[in-house]
């Protein structure tokens, strides 16, 4: 009895895996292509969708996949890439606002503030990129964030028919950002299954707002 438990235990955990491994090919083979890390690659388009993160990490220094962001989002605009900046992040209260973070970052750079949209409501991933499309009017777009954040931010667009390409922003260290790579291994699994089996929808959307380029 027990070894029967044990065995389909076993069968449980290798299908999981196999699952989740396919997820992660998937989101990759469909997408590896339209990434770029060389800014000379890229093509030039209106609108960059830059992802938010946390400004901060614990212990108040500086999050390196924050800073990164901004430094592509800021290549971008100033290579004549791009001519405005949507900046999509989670603003959960006063004390934690990381559009405001994105935006006086840029502007610190030399950004206009009129080449900057903020979205308020990009909570995760999903709601930047379908709010991006069905509040802001953008369905041809480049995305902004480390490579392994741009390739499930494509396969989304994909299932959305949003034609887009992904600027990767510099990657964070190995050991700095352990957490944030096993979290998207399992993330490309939700992703999947947001998509094709829950039929997740953002969890705002509202009015439609012009970006003016």
């Amino acid at each position: 009895m027990i070894k029967k438990m044990l065995w389909t235990l076993f069968l449980i955990i290798m299908v999981f895996i196999v699952v989740i491994e396919g997820c992660n090919v998937w989101v990759e083979y469909q997408t590896q292509e339209r990434i770029y890390s060389d800014i000379n690659e890229i093509s030039t388009k209106n609108v960059a969708l830059v992802l938010g993160a946390n400004k901060f990490i614990k212990g108040g220094q500086i999050n390196l996949y924050f800073k990164y962001r901004m430094d592509a989002a800021e290549q971008l605009y100033k290579t004549g890439k791009v001519k405005h900046l949507l900046v999509s992040g989670d603003n959960r209260s006063h004390f934690y606002n990381e559009p405001i973070d994105m935006k006086k970052s840029l502007m610190q750079r030399g950004i206009p503030e009129q080449a900057i949209t903020l979205d308020y409501a990009g909570l995760r991933t999903l709601d930047s990129i379908v709010r991006a499309k069905e509040i802001f009017s953008q369905d041809d777009f480049i995305i902004v964030s480390q490579a392994f954040h741009n390739q499930r931010a494509l396969f989304i667009c994909d299932f959305y028919g949003i034609k887009a390409i992904g600027f990767n922003a510099h990657d964070v260290p190995f050991n700095s950002g352990i957490k944030v790579k096993i979290r998207e291994y399992f993330a490309r699994l939700k992703v999947v299954l947001d998509l094709y089996i829950l039929k997740t929808q953002p969890r705002f959307l509202g009015e439609k707002e012009d970006i003016s380029i």
